[in-house]
């Protein structure tokens, strides 16, 4: 049986909730990723994503301009932004689980945490598409 550990991204990049949201932008620019998880002094607290971000941020109707948005943005905290209690699995679930969770929930993905609630690992909807590919293309 498949299990998440084996196809979930480990020692996935993270913030500390009370970075910036511009560095939480700029982080997941950087590396190309759309979610984060979220730690608090180093203990996995939260997931903040891209979508999290933009419907944090003001609209195109805004009056602000650029710099007054980058300023807001610069001055509010992840931990302002974030989801505090994401969807979790454990890295010994079975994967088809984890692809239930995902899809009754709509989700993106989840984070995978220890019985100590330490974060593991991430599970994405690429992650499990490439679980299919290989089951599905070696039979």
């Amino acid at each position: 049986m498949q299990t998440v550990d084996q196809w979930m991204t480990q020692n996935p990049y993270t913030i500390e909730a009370d970075a910036s949201i511009i560095e939480a932008m700029h982080l997941m620019k950087e590396k190309n990723i759309r979610r984060l998880p979220v730690t608090c002094k180093g203990t996995f607290c939260g997931l903040i994503t891209d979508l999290m971000i933009k419907s944090f941020t003001p609209g195109q109707s805004s009056s602000l301009d650029t710099w007054e948005v980058h300023y807001i943005l610069s001055k509010a905290t992840v931990k302002d932004a974030m989801n505090p209690q994401p969807f979790t699995i454990t890295p010994e679930a079975p994967l088809y689980q984890a692809a239930q969770i995902i899809r009754d929930n709509k989700l993106n993905g989840l984070c995978v945490t220890d019985s100590s609630n330490r974060l593991v690992g991430l599970l994405t909807t690429t992650n499990l598409m490439e679980a299919l590919i290989s089951i599905c293309g070696t039979k």
